[in-house]
């Protein structure tokens, strides 16, 4: 999911390259269910310069860099001090001077085409995340110009994506990061606080079967999912240290639960978790032919470590000594599910992941 509790960083001390954005539009887009959009316009925002080697056996490599974000979110997400500040400045492991890096805006997501920007509400095609990878993969090859990649890196959903790419187009990145997210379906609680979600906003009586009026969305509906999501993302020593006496805990909690809901759509938001319906990388991980680290932490109540889910899956369907998952312990440092952000506490198997595939 999108970046839903505020960390330390800011971006007063930026370095990293600003980034230049851009668009590209898909005629007649179909989507896995037969579903036809006739312009599908993708938001992006990239940092450094395309460079593409050739070598003497046609091998084509680049320093493209993939970074896909969460439900709800957007490539805004990357651009702060705990990711950004972290990996695209000077020195840093992802260079913005070495490096290519696409921040990509998902189907339904940010600045591309999606149920509010259309007009089409709940008339948009029901797109899951095959469709959105697909998509993906048309800018990045189509538009931009990007045969290969070096590295592909998601959060949460965009971890999901990770895993779906490396398994739907194999070899065509170098490298896999998946952060926030598992190799399964959605099942079990996970999907029991979507369609907590889902069912809140469309019961809600201004819902009106999604042709709500703008001025008057399905407020209570949005007020309950973002309390349900809030809950999800978070981390029971964050949430001590933010609200240590009970007015605090709620003072703190009305702030954040309005802040949420403001920029909040009932549309965008169903259809993004609806997206995740079909989602299970399963029968591809056999498929994954290049170095996958998956990164979680033990206090993300999205994809509870004590399920096993992670590792099982991993020793099952992927092929032996490509795949590493690693659990960061609980800190006071870690987030929860949001810890997918806070590039300290993983940068270091980033590293290890890209002297691996050098």
């Amino acid at each position: 999911m999108g970046d839903w509790i505020p960390s330390a960083g800011d971006t007063q001390l930026r370095r990293w390259p600003t980034p230049t954005r851009g668009d590209f539009t898909i005629a007649n887009f179909t989507f896995g269910n037969g579903e036809i959009l006739s312009e599908l316009h993708l938001h992006y925002q990239t940092l450094g310069s395309l460079r593409t080697t050739i070598s003497r056996d046609g091998r084509v490599t680049t320093n493209a860099v993939l970074i896909m974000h969460g439900t709800g979110g957007s490539s805004d997400n990357f651009l702060n001090d705990d990711f950004a500040g972290q990996l695209f400045n000077a020195g840093q492991l992802l260079d913005a001077s070495r490096y290519f890096i696409v921040l990509r805006d998902g189907i339904g997501h940010g600045r591309s085409s999606k149920p509010s920007s259309t007009g089409l509400r709940a008339r948009f095609p029901r797109y899951t995340y095959e469709d959105m990878i697909r998509a993906d993969h048309q800018l990045l090859t189509e538009h931009l110009g990007v045969a290969h990649l070096r590295l592909a890196l998601g959060t949460s959903m965009g971890g999901m994506h990770t895993w779906l790419l490396g398994s739907t187009y194999p070899g065509f990145a170098d490298a896999l990061m998946p952060l926030a997210s598992l190799p399964a379906p959605i099942t079990g609680r996970n999907r029991m606080w979507r369609k907590m979600v889902i069912d809140a906003i469309r019961t809600d009586p201004k819902y009106r079967d999604g042709e709500y009026a703008t001025d008057e969305p399905p407020l209570a509906g949005l007020t309950t999912a973002a309390s349900i999501m809030l809950l999800m993302v978070s981390a029971p020593l964050r949430l001590q240290h933010e609200g240590p006496t009970r007015e605090e805990a709620d003072r703190w909690l009305e702030e954040q639960i309005a802040t949420r809901v403001r920029p909040m759509d009932a549309n965008d938001l169903v259809y993004a978790l609806e997206a995740s319906r079909e989602y299970d990388p399963r029968p591809g991980l056999p498929r994954i032919n290049v170095p996958l680290v998956a990164v979680n932490s033990a206090d993300d109540e999205v994809n509870p470590p004590e399920l096993g889910i992670l590792e099982r899956e991993m020793k099952s369907g992927m092929k032996e000594g490509l795949g590493k998952a690693i659990v960061l312990p609980i800190s006071e440092e870690t987030r929860g599910h949001s810890s997918h952000t806070i590039a300290v506490l993983w940068k270091e198997y980033l590293e290890e992941l890209l002297d691996k595939t050098a």
